[in-house]
């Protein structure tokens, strides 16, 4: 996976990522120098975090054939005693018993960004 991410030149901070054939916005709030233009990287790395939680969710759901409506996933950031911490929240809709709701959420737990983040992943610049 290659994301390329070059200033775009309408406002301070404000650049575009390329990822694949998709264009995304990033950019910072007017408070820290930018336009607002876009989510600033730390929310784009809530929306990534996110999106791999419901995927994975929906994905195991399809796959036991139960009967999940909606997934909705709501991820914090914040810096506590200098360590990032995410948290996230799991809304499940559907006619699911305990066990199923459980299950999904731990499921939820093991998607790919979360198991990265919670990793110590080594970060390359050349």
């Amino acid at each position: 996976m290659r994301a390329v991410v070059a200033e775009t030149g309408s406002g301070p901070l404000a650049n575009e990522a390329v990822v694949g054939s998709h264009r995304l916005v990033a950019d910072e709030p007017e408070s820290l120098g930018g336009g607002d233009t876009g989510p600033g990287p730390y929310g784009l790395l809530c929306a990534a975090l996110g999106a791999c939680t419901s995927m994975t969710i929906r994905m195991y759901a399809d796959r036991k054939d139960w009967p999940l409506e909606q997934v909705e996933v709501t991820v914090d950031h914040e810096r506590v005693d200098g360590v990032d911490v995410c948290t996230k929240s799991i809304a499940l809709t559907g006619d699911l018993d305990e066990v199923q709701g459980d299950r999904l959420r731990e499921i939820g737990g093991r998607c790919p960004v979360h198991r990265t983040l919670e990793a110590s992943s080594r970060v390359v610049t050349r």
